[in-house]
């Protein structure tokens, strides 16, 4: 059993967060991972670049030896700057991503509990996210609630009301 914690994240992870960033790009089982450059395309790097502005939350699991295993964020997006899960304005995005050899073992689960209990607290109503149709996280996210309201290219947009 892996031994964590899950807190808020601190500009010390911004690193960290690119890190999850190119993890949460989902790669179909058999297939060669993207280039680790796609976190560079301005359509993917919108989710970490200037963390820290006005409205950015999420959270970061470490484990008992310091080591960050996955983090969740949202991010408010707007109609001129859309990320691939955006319904409207007032909605935050929803990204999340674990490292490989954590995935399994409640962690998601424990960060997005986390996240969720915060939105409501913060008065948030609506999440939304982007997730492949074939991405096992898919049933995470339906386990707390998220519904499929359409799809954007090849992946499916959830959002979940708090």
């Amino acid at each position: 059993m892996t031994t964590y914690i899950i807190r808020s994240i601190t500009e010390q992870d911004i690193t960290f967060l690119w890190e999850m960033l190119f993890e949460s790009i989902y790669t179909p089982e058999g297939q060669e991972p993207a280039s680790r450059d796609i976190i560079n395309n301005p359509s993917i790097s919108k989710y970490v670049k200037d963390w820290g502005r006005d409205g950015d939350m999420g959270y970061i699991a470490v484990n008992d030896l310091g080591q960050s295993l996955g983090s969740i964020t949202i991010r408010y997006f707007n109609k001129d700057n859309k990320g691939y899960g955006y319904v409207n304005d007032e909605t935050p995005e929803l990204g999340m991503a674990i490292r490989t050899e954590y995935r399994g073992r409640g962690i998601g689960t424990e960060l997005l509990k986390t996240l969720l209990e915060q939105a409501k607290m913060e008065a948030i109503n609506t999440l939304s996210l982007s997730v492949d149709p074939n991405n096992p996280a898919i049933k995470l996210y339906k386990r707390f609630g998220f519904k499929e309201v359409g799809m954007e290219g090849t992946s499916i947009t959830m959002i979940v009301n708090l």
